[in-house]
């Protein structure tokens, strides 16, 4: 397995149809592979998510959830 293979997750997705279509359409339009948008609109969904503060507050609220239980299961 190359170094490039390993660093990309393969992941399936169910869309229903009407959404694939439209991914098709912009991914034609745009003379992009549909993986292309679909890989682009994740990441600009990420992005959009990091600079959300509700977000951002959510996320400090489930990492000090987690920091706790690890604490409850780790040795010692």
């Amino acid at each position: 397995m190359s170094t490039e293979e390993a660093a990309v997750k393969n992941m399936t997705l169910r869309l229903d149809r009407e959404l694939a279509d439209r991914i098709q359409a912009i991914a034609e339009v745009e003379g992009q592979s549909v993986t292309t948008v679909v890989r682009t609109a994740i990441a600009d969904h990420v992005e959009q998510r990091r600079r959300d503060p509700q977000f951002q507050r959510l996320l400090a609220e489930s990492m000090q959830k987690h920091s706790k239980l690890l604490e409850l299961l780790a040795d010692g």
